[in-house]
């Protein structure tokens, strides 16, 4: 296993620059996924860690070596991707053999090495079958399969679940996650699907336009969005926002907008608060008490719009004074569509962004 670092990288296509002074360092061993929405980069960004685009500036280290301009078969990479890329003229076995062959690698540990990534894959049963005669998901493992008989220092994945049904995406979530903790190989992984990055990920890179927003761990993301797209972003329903002010009275710190009042004193602030500024509070749909108001800090009308019943909870859809509020309800009670109630939010739970910059506060 290896660490990829990324230093100061830059990356133009066809006079658009598409990467911009990129930094990001990946331990070795570790389980990176890029996230972000189409056009982020995220894809451009992989293929050059792979040698397959090349970088306009900046330096690409993998295992302490700088292969910003070495070949891709030097680099000690590889890649699955999207679209399996299988030789439909080949069985399995000779298609997750095939680069070793070309290489000259003996007999001997040809057959070791794909005998053990059969077994780690479930794809004993299935070695003498073509591409043609494979489902979906044991096409995809045996492009998984090709990757680990190679034995690389790092491995790359390219949207590789996006082409399955939703069952197949998590049946193969959970073996990636798995085959991850056998191997312990450094894995960096591109999706724009954020239930497969929050899985998946022990730090995982949100990019917009070219740059990375946040990069840690899912849990830190999620519930301390470094700005208002990463709190937008992540999530399903996103973070609700209302637009105010926070002001100290009294020593305390208050939000205010029109039509609500939240005492935020306990918000970790990262520099002291003084006079009035323009901020936006945000608050995860599960972090909304809806129907009771019966949460820390000024109970708020507000008028049922749609319930969306999810099986194990409902998404209450809320017109608050002509805001949207996305929240989620566990029990049973009776919400209909037009019915008035009233709604809080839990203040312990709560991210704050300068109204300017969109920075967290």
């Amino acid at each position: 296993m290896s660490n990829v670092a990324i230093r100061n990288l830059q990356i133009q296509l066809g006079g658009n620059k598409v990467i911009e002074s990129l930094n990001l360092d990946v331990k070795a061993g570790e389980f990176v996924v890029l996230l972000g929405p189409s056009g982020c980069g995220k894809s451009t960004l992989l293929h050059s860690i792979a040698g397959l685009i090349d970088t306009s500036a900046g330096q690409i280290e993998i295992g302490g070596k700088d292969m910003t301009w070495a070949d891709p078969k030097d680099r000690g990479i590889a890649l699955v991707f999207q679209s399996y890329a299988l030789y439909p003229t080949m069985d399995v076995e000779a298609n997750m053999s095939f680069g070793l062959r070309i290489n000259g690698t003996p007999k001997a540990e040809i057959a070791r090495r794909v005998s053990r990534a059969s077994d780690m894959l479930q794809l004993g049963p299935l070695l003498k079958r073509k591409p043609a005669n494979l489902s979906g998901g044991q096409r995809q493992r045996v492009a998984i399969g090709r990757a680990i008989v190679r034995e690389a220092d790092v491995m790359l994945f390219d949207e590789p679940l996006s082409n399955l049904d939703a069952k197949l995406r998590t049946e193969l979530r959970r073996e990636l996650k798995q085959l991850h903790q056998k191997l312990g190989a450094t894995m960096i992984y591109v999706t724009h699907d954020q239930v497969e990055a929050m899985t998946l990920a022990q730090r995982m890179a949100v990019m917009k336009g070219g740059v990375v927003q946040q990069f840690d761990t899912p849990d830190v993301i999620y519930n301390e969005p470094a700005n208002l797209f990463v709190a937008t972003f992540l999530g399903s329903p996103g973070m609700n926002l209302f637009k105010g002010t926070v002001e100290m009275q009294n020593g305390r710190a208050i939000f205010s907008s029109e039509y609500m009042s939240v005492d935020v004193t306990g918000y970790p602030f990262k520099q002291p608060r003084s006079g009035k500024h323009a901020c936006v509070l945000g608050v995860r749909p599960e972090d909304i008490d809806v129907g009771h108001g019966d949460g820390v800090g000024q109970a708020v009308r507000a008028t049922v719009t749609l319930v969306e019943a999810m099986g194990a909870h409902r998404v209450v859809w809320l017109d608050s004074h002509g805001t949207q509020v996305a929240g989620i309800v566990q029990d049973q009670s009776q919400l209909d569509t037009g019915k008035d109630i009233s709604f809080s939010v839990r203040t312990t739970r709560i991210s704050l962004f300068d109204g300017a910059t969109e920075q967290r506060l």
